[in-house]
């Protein structure tokens, strides 16, 4: 039997998530800054954008898409636009948003595309960036010194399946699921989270 061991997994609640955005928007309020559009970098930038739109007083929220990390932590080769911006912000303040700042693949990407469009002003945030990026963020409230996983609510069934389906062989009760999980990334769910993850990921018993 082989279990990974290599990836410890942070878990992030929904109550940190929220906590983090409240975070960043201070730093944008007392940059002076004031964005009159968010630009949500999908799919992970879509909730905190949300909330950052709330926090801020926003109300033009727009999104693009990029690819680099598959689920599960797998990086593709590199960031590159797939899903082009879904509107117009020549002249705009914009604030573009995702979830973790990695390798600072996805900005580095993102911003030059963003920039042919020509907003006004344009600044970047996220809820973690990791110390080993090569490309930060204009506004962050987290920062993750040691490389670990960062799981966030909206990516628990995708990301846990994955690491499930790089077991060897691949546990398909819950409780092997929830044993396997822990032990090979430090990553606790209730019984309820690890069957929603088996059922949505098409994983049965043998």
């Amino acid at each position: 039997m082989t279990v990974r061991q290599e990836m410890p997994v942070q878990r992030i609640t929904l109550d940190e998530v929220v906590a983090h955005c409240d975070r960043v928007a201070r730093q944008v309020a007392e940059s002076g800054f004031r964005p009159d559009t968010v630009v949500a970098v999908a799919r992970g930038g879509f909730a905190p954008a949300r909330f950052l739109c709330d926090f801020l007083d926003v109300s033009r929220l727009l999104s693009l898409q990029l690819r680099h990390y598959r689920s599960g932590g797998r990086a593709e080769s590199r960031a590159e636009v797939s899903e082009p911006l879904s509107g117009e912000i020549a002249g705009r303040r914009v604030l573009l948003v995702d979830d973790v700042n990695d390798s600072g693949d996805t900005l580095a990407a993102a911003l030059p595309y963003l920039k042919d469009f020509r907003p006004a002003e344009l600044r970047t945030a996220v809820l973690h960036e990791k110390a080993n990026t090569a490309h930060r963020a204009d506004f962050h409230s987290g920062f993750v010194e040691e490389w670990r996983w960062l799981l966030y609510p909206w990516a628990v069934v995708e990301d846990a399946g994955q690491f499930l389906r790089e077991m060897d062989p691949c546990p398909t009760s819950v409780e092997a699921a929830r044993q396997r999980l822990e032990a090979a990334h430090g990553l606790v769910l209730s019984g309820s989270e690890i069957e929603r993850v088996l059922f949505y990921n098409g994983i049965r018993p043998a």
